[in-house]
């Protein structure tokens, strides 16, 4: 599941056009163009492949909260999926993958009654709050709603993880995993065309 947009930059009249992040050629070239953003969910085939199949596209306005218009599109597609079969009981959960920028962690708790598992990417600067520390004897104040924090971005506020792992691959060689156990993500900041500012047509 991402975010596509459909730039009309030069469509002064169009209605509900917000400012779409678009990445530029090289290094920090990176553009926000007026557009429309649409949400998309395709299907992918397993195995070694690329091939996709649509199943759904909603256009978002820019009134909307992306996390819960996107639930509802999840929902659709994933009860879509039951009635037609592709899924019953038994079988394992429907595994819905989404790109950076999606608040995943509220989307799980929007759909945890579903036949589904979540996996959302997370952006390369995101930070994440630790678990809080035990409280020692003696401590002053009210107690620490969070622990230290995690940078993707940078190795030194890594802790020790609670699991590692690595596998070696046919094609791209080692792939290695590490993992911690009841990290807090912090709110991602506003990000993307469906988090842009709406563009008011001329009146």
């Amino acid at each position: 599941m991402d975010v596509s947009s459909w730039l009309r930059p030069d469509v002064a009249t169009s209605p509900d056009r917000l400012f779409c992040h678009v990445y530029g050629r090289g290094k920090g070239q990176a553009q926000m163009i007026p557009g429309w953003p649409f949400s998309v969910v395709a299907a992918l085939e397993p195995g070694r492949t690329s091939w996709t199949l649509p199943l759904d596209a909603v256009r978002l306005g820019p009134e909307e909260d992306e996390t819960e218009v996107t639930a509802v599109q999840v929902r659709d597609v994933v009860t879509r999926l039951i009635e037609a079969g592709h899924w019953r009981d038994g079988d394992l959960p429907t595994l819905v993958v989404f790109d950076a920028g999606y608040d995943v962690t509220r989307l799980a708790w929007l759909l945890a009654d579903l036949p589904a598992e979540l996996l959302g990417r997370l952006r390369s600067d995101r930070v994440m709050q630790m678990p809080v520390p035990p409280r020692q004897p003696g401590t002053q104040g009210p107690p620490r709603k969070h622990g230290g924090q995690l940078a993707l971005s940078d190795p030194a506020t890594w802790p020790g993880p609670q699991v590692a792992t690595s596998i070696t691959t046919s094609r791209y060689g080692t792939a290695a995993a590490t993992a911690w156990d009841r990290v807090r993500p912090r709110p991602p900041r506003g990000t993307g065309c469906a988090r842009g500012r709406p563009i008011a047509p001329p009146g």
